[in-house]
């Protein structure tokens, strides 16, 4: 695999150990060009950068060494985890995103996407359940990489979780205690941010999160039937 090399110095000084590396975490740039959003991540004055950078035609840039804490994942959670950076790899593949005209992935680039994420997952015995979104680690904050990412097929290509689709029978009852029994699954899993006893307006952004990695047809931040058995489907 090809990788073209243009570095960032918006990394933390000390170098990790390896063994830190236990996420991948997938962002989209949200910004109008490949060129705009590679010059921002390496802006001393932005303090933000990746590991890699992939563009739409699938060509693969390091910025940062893999050995450095780049600063990509900013406040986030994961199970035990709180700001992730110095315990993950982040990915940035090059997407207008949300707030300039939201662009479906194509080909090429998640098939670059999906060569880099089997090379660091077996360099680092990264567990598949550990390629993350930034949206699932900073759900209040973060739309990325967003509903028209392709996460079933990555799932497919043993790159990603998905749920037993053909499991996924539901039956239209209204369920008692539904926002109970989904944090306390989503939970399981890894999301934070939220209460699992006392209910928040934060809830429906953290609801949203899990919608656009495992229902992206469905993102309404309503806890359905669908929504809720995906959840134990995951645990």
């Amino acid at each position: 695999m090809l990788l073209k090399v243009n570095k960032s110095l918006n990394f933390s000084s000390k170098t990790r150990s390896l063994r830190d590396i236990r996420y991948l975490i997938i962002h989209y740039s949200g910004m109008q060009s490949g060129r705009v959003s590679m010059d921002r991540l390496k802006n001393s004055k932005s303090k933000v950068s990746c590991h890699y950078f992939i563009e739409r035609n699938g060509s693969i840039f390091r910025m940062v060494k893999d050995n450095k804490i780049a600063w990509h994942a900013g406040k986030s959670k994961w199970k035990d985890l709180k700001n992730l950076n110095k315990h993950s790899i982040g990915i940035e593949i090059q997407n207008k995103g949300h707030f300039i005209n939201y662009q479906n992935f194509p080909k090429k680039q998640i098939s670059s996407l999906i060569k880099l994420i089997k090379l660091l997952m077996k360099k680092y015995k990264i567990k598949k359940e550990n390629i993350l979104g930034h949206s699932d680690i900073a759900p209040l904050r973060k739309l990325d990489p967003g509903e028209k990412f392709p996460w079933n097929f990555l799932s497919k290509k043993g790159v990603a979780i998905w749920y037993p689709q053909n499991k996924l029978k539901t039956h239209n009852t209204e369920l008692k205690n539904m926002r109970k029994f989904f944090f306390r699954n989503i939970y399981k899993i890894g999301y934070r941010f939220f209460s699992l006893s006392k209910k928040s307006n934060k809830d429906r952004k953290i609801i949203m999160a899990f919608q656009r990695r495992f229902l992206p047809k469905e993102v309404n931040g309503k806890i359905t039937e669908k929504t809720l058995k995906i959840s134990q489907l995951l645990t």
